[in-house]
């Protein structure tokens, strides 16, 4: 049986994200693509960034909580939504994986709504956990 840590390292993975500030104006693309690309220094690679460049109210099909990013990460990885996870830290992301026909995590912050955490179907205390629910294959319920 593979280690998890060698295991975790052959799972496709993609980041997806609401980034209305683009279409507010607040901070350009290329400040976001800065950020995402010093994340990726700091942590290592995390495969595709997607985002939603667009304001709430643009009623795009790609801000999170309807599934365009999760159908996206998807086909960039190859693979089909249903057989994806996605970890969020609001109901938005829960939301859009269950639009999508994924999975999800949740990991509460002080953002995170009381009631998004009751709706859930999964919950992880943090990062760490909700990657380790992940690799355990069959936990993470529908």
């Amino acid at each position: 049986m593979a280690s998890t840590s060698r295991w975790a390292a052959s799972v496709p993975t993609a980041v997806v994200s609401n980034q209305s500030g683009i279409g507010r104006g607040l901070v350009t693309r290329a400040q976001v693509d800065a950020v995402n690309r010093r994340v990726e220094e700091l942590l290592g690679p995390l495969g595709p960034w997607l985002l939603c460049p667009h304001r709430p109210d643009d009623r795009c099909r790609c801000r999170k909580p309807l599934p365009g990013l999760v159908e996206q990460a998807a086909a960039a990885l190859g693979v089909d939504p249903r057989d994806c996870v996605v970890i969020g830290d609001v109901g938005a992301d829960v939301e859009a994986a269950r639009a999508a026909g994924a999975r999800s995590v949740l990991v509460p912050t002080p953002v995170t709504r009381p009631d998004e955490v009751a709706a859930a179907p999964a919950v992880a205390g943090d990062l760490a956990a909700a990657v380790a629910m992940v690799l355990d294959v069959g936990t993470v319920p529908r």
